[in-house]
């Protein structure tokens, strides 16, 4: 695949839109995450792949004037919809560095904390990107993790079409290398692969009742990898319409329950001290 696909859920202009509307959707979480570590005012802070948006904006209140923060985003148009955002509200604390997020070519344990939001599960090789996010964390600082499991992500009554498209999105991951049930590994792999005690794990999961801004996002997911699907002869245009339609009736019917992935919300400290800590 081409560098520029290595993202899941890819880089159209409706997938934009949707990140900067997920960016207030899930602003709450994200602050509840970050009460759970020590963050003062004038921390320096990297997001990776912050996306349009991301918590950019949390964290620059965060760690206050005095402070810095980073976003790294290797796709170009979200790097512009990103410094738009933070032209326009002000976020004088907050710079946005075109980058992979696998070499960020920032300073090396040199970071208070560094964080990440629904990044590990649509990549190939997350723990690439881990392994780059705790190098940048300094003796003594935090890792924050916000990540997706699809255990839970499910319907009732149980759909054909909705069972075909996960069939079709697992199918579209193992051939990229992609593990949409990373959730699960995320506390491992910072203990194992990234040598973090300590690790803190918080749950969480959502019913999307009929109305919900996140209740059709099985259909937002299935026009993302659509084009995707067709080119690798997955699926044709005419049978992902009609997957697309009978998703879409379904889910909009007022009986139906939608229920979110399985949301991790992980944390730990990176080993050794740092005067102040």
């Amino acid at each position: 695949m081409q560098k520029q696909d290595l993202y899941a859920l890819g880089y159209r202009a409706e997938e934009q839109v949707r990140l900067q509307a997920q960016a207030r959707q899930l602003a709450e979480e994200s602050r509840l995450l970050f009460d759970r570590i020590p963050l003062n005012a004038g921390s320096r802070v990297v997001e990776i792949g912050c996306g349009p948006h991301g918590c950019l904006d949390i964290l620059s209140e965060r760690v206050g004037g005095s402070g810095q923060v980073i976003g790294v985003e290797r796709n170009e148009d979200a790097v512009s919809l990103a410094r738009n955002m933070v032209r326009d509200r002000g976020l004088a604390n907050v710079e946005i560095v075109h980058r992979d997020g696998r070499s960020t070519e920032l300073e090396k344990n040199a970071f208070d904390l560094v964080t990440l939001r629904l990044v590990l599960v649509n990549v190939p090789k997350p723990e690439e990107i881990l392994s780059e996010a705790v190098a940048l964390v300094r003796p003594g600082g935090w890792i924050a993790l916000h990540e997706a499991d699809y255990l839970t992500f499910m319907c009732d009554p149980p759909s054909d079409a909705w069972a075909r498209y996960l069939e079709l999105f697992s199918d579209y991951c193992n051939r990229n290398g992609i593990d949409p049930n990373i959730g699960r590994r995320v506390p491992r792999l910072l203990r194992e692969t990234a040598g973090i005690h300590d690790v803190g794990v918080q749950p969480i999961i959502h019913v999307y009742p009929l109305g919900h801004e996140r209740r059709f996002i099985a259909c937002e997911f299935a026009d993302n990898i659509c084009e995707r699907l067709i080119a690798a002869s997955m699926v044709t245009r005419e049978e992902f319409a009609a997957l697309r339609k009978e998703l879409l009736d379904h889910v909009s019917r007022p009986e139906t329950l939608v229920v979110s992935h399985l949301f991790f919300q992980v944390w730990g400290q990176k080993p050794g001290d740092q005067p102040g800590n």
